[in-house]
């Protein structure tokens, strides 16, 4: 760390299963979680939470801002497919859908957002993936095309905030 440089900040990673299949088994998911922990810890960023269901995945964690929020998905992403496909996780090839939604909060934040990240499957018995996530970009005020959206897979349609 450089001295005279303080900072705090905490960052919300989501991202889905290519085409957002339910694969993502509860039997595997401590394994990969645990996994994407160690990653952050190997890019000095502080692990909060990892947690998801069968068909995307919550990444709660401590910014090291040396770091980019894109290195960081990128190297979640491609190093916890390798260790999937590698290990065998899954009886086929295993691959996380391109984009994702990365979220900011202040440190009074922390402990509702670990609540929630930690309850997602009571929490997506009653909200589908789609809602949440849109809920996401409305409430932080994120500009979005829907073109650039996670492909959802049904037919309702989604309402711009532009």
């Amino acid at each position: 760390m450089k001295i005279g440089v303080f900072t705090q900040m905490y960052v919300q990673l989501v991202f889905a299963v290519y085409k957002r299949e339910n694969i993502l088994i509860k039997t595997i998911r401590p394994v990969i979680f645990e996994y994407m922990g160690g990653i952050l810890r190997d890019m000095k960023h502080k692990t909060i939470i990892i947690n998801g269901v069968s068909d995307h995945v919550h990444v709660f964690f401590g910014l090291n801002p040396a770091v980019s929020i894109s290195d960081t998905v990128h190297d979640l992403k491609r190093g916890s497919s390798l260790f999937i496909n590698e290990n065998k996780l899954l009886p086929h090839t295993f691959c996380w859908q391109q984009g994702y939604g990365a979220f900011t909060y202040s440190r009074s934040q922390i402990e509702n957002v670990y609540n929630y990240i930690k309850n997602q499957e009571i929490h997506h018995a009653r909200k589908t993936f789609r809602k949440e996530y849109l809920g996401y970009l409305k409430e932080n005020e994120v500009d979005f095309d829907e073109k650039f959206l996670f492909e959802f897979y049904d037919d309702i349609s989604i309402t711009s905030t532009r």
